[in-house]
């Protein structure tokens, strides 16, 4: 698609999104709808909807500062990978399933369920984020607005053939290192993965029964490398934190091996897996190669690595920030977050990148299928 044909079709999304009016016109209307499960990764705005935290919300400068020109609850300085691929996919931008005011017509095309501090286990940020089973039961509901609005036969069309994309574990397995939590004083590691791994299992399983055939998942990222992870241990300052990595590398070994169990049980199951950890460790450790400057110091915030989550002077006027000069140089945007820049290289690798970055299928088979 030329420059100026991609400047078009994303003025027209992102119409389709703020503006809420019917795009039927201007959208491919047979297309796979995509619904998207996660955390902070995949954050549409879902956080400025519901009683949540101030300090867990991106609505305020300079989050949204590159494209959108004004924050729209993203993570980051412009669109995430979820825009990207709803972009490839001809589809309107995703919008949160919390906003207010959108039309029936629009979950024939989506939506983002996805919150920031998400995790699997409801025990994770409790009270400040929806986690995995409460974004299953809101896409419980939409399948009912399905069926009201389009038919019993129609609605399981639409299920069937979506996409259903995931992002999350990654904020179980950080939040016991920083909250007053048991969790791991009752298990070792191994169990407390298995744990994680077969709630989201259940998951997965439950949404199968509703109709889902179609799902993408990513790997969990290096989150134990991130530059607000980088200063926990301030001997080792801009090393990876390894209690955290460890428990990401267990998740990511056992994984694979129950969506294969699930493609041998589950009739008509098919998936996609980005092995987002090499792609974005890859990015941290040799930013060069990418077109970046910066892979361990986010654009936005304070302190070492500007690892201290200050950006936006998230917890007043008092915590100070800084913001980098060119937010293009920056892997991190702030500091456990993407830059639009990182979001597009890794949403294209998702999207049509070769068997060995993202298998069985990548995206834009699975769309296709």
């Amino acid at each position: 698609m030329a420059s100026s044909g991609l400047s078009s079709m994303i003025i027209i999304l992102f119409i389709c999104t703020i503006s809420l009016v019917s795009c039927k016109d201007n959208l491919v209307t047979t297309q796979a709808a995509l619904y998207v499960f996660g955390d902070s990764l995949f954050e549409a705005g879902n956080n400025n909807y519901f009683d949540s935290l101030p300090s867990f919300r991106s609505n305020y400068w300079p989050y949204g500062k590159t494209t959108f020109k004004f924050p729209t609850g993203r993570v980051s300085d412009g669109r995430t990978m979820v825009d990207f691929i709803a972009e490839n996919a001809w589809l309107p931008l995703t919008p949160p399933n919390l906003q207010p005011g959108y039309s029936n017509s629009q979950l024939t095309y989506g939506l983002n369920f996805a919150t920031t501090a998400a995790g699997v286990l409801a025990a994770t940020f409790p009270g400040v984020s929806r986690d995995l089973g409460t974004q299953l039961n809101s896409f419980k509901n939409v399948t009912e607005v399905l069926r009201s609005e389009l038919g019993n036969a129609e609605a399981r069309r639409v299920i069937s053939k979506a996409v259903y994309l995931f992002h999350i574990g990654a904020n179980d397995y950080q939040y016991p290192f920083f909250a007053n939590t048991s969790t791991f004083s009752i298990t070792t590691k191994e169990k407390f993965v298995d744990y994680v791994i077969g709630n989201t299992t259940n998951v997965i399983e439950e949404l199968y029964k509703f109709g889902a055939r179609k799902f993408g998942f990513l790997s969990l990222g290096p989150f134990g490398c991130t530059p607000s992870m980088s200063i926990t241990d301030p001997t080792k300052l801009g090393s990876c934190f390894e209690p955290v990595s460890e428990l990401i590398n267990l998740h990511n070994q056992e994984f694979p091996k129950v969506l294969r169990r699930l493609e041998r049980e589950l009739s008509g199951f098919k998936y996609s897996l980005h092995d987002f950890h090499t792609s974005l460790l890859q990015r941290i450790n040799s930013p060069s190669r990418y077109g970046f400057k910066q892979g361990k110091t986010a654009c936005c915030g304070s302190g070492p690595l500007r690892g201290v989550n200050t950006c936006g002077f998230r917890f007043g006027p008092s915590q100070g920030y800084e913001l980098c000069e060119n937010v293009e140089d920056h892997v991190f945007f702030d500091p456990a977050h993407l830059t639009e820049k990182a979001h597009g290289q890794i949403a294209e690798l998702i999207w049509s990148g070769p068997p060995s970055v993202t298998a069985p299928y990548n995206l834009k088979t699975l769309f296709g299928l």
